[in-house]
């Protein structure tokens, strides 16, 4: 676990956002990482995405990492913001491009 935890806070650093999710942004494997890649890209975002079909180690250390069961998950500079439902009700309401732009990964 020790290494994983090590291989989620590797990941995390990265980039200011990063989207663990099912696929990747181009090609998502379910619809909720698809609509969160659609808000994230909708407010200019540049985001780390992580696919963890591709790092199945991850997939469940993550699971107890950030104590959210589903995914995706978004991260904003190391702190889970949430799953899809949380960043598609953060886009709507305007939260979710502030907190980008406020972490340096969208435009104002």
């Amino acid at each position: 676990m020790d290494d994983v935890a090590e291989k989620i806070k590797a990941e995390l650093a990265t980039s200011p956002v990063v989207l663990f999710m099912k696929g990747t942004p181009d090609f998502p494997q379910c619809g909720f990482s698809a609509q969160t890649v659609a808000a994230l890209r909708a407010v200019g975002a540049k985001f780390h995405s992580v696919n963890i079909f591709e790092q199945p180690e991850l997939r469940e250390a993550l699971k107890r990492y950030s104590n959210w069961p589903t995914y995706p998950q978004l991260y904003v500079k190391g702190e889970l913001v949430g799953g899809c439902d949380i960043a598609l009700q953060m886009y709507k309401s305007g939260e979710l491009k502030k907190l980008l732009a406020d972490a340096g990964a969208a435009a104002t």
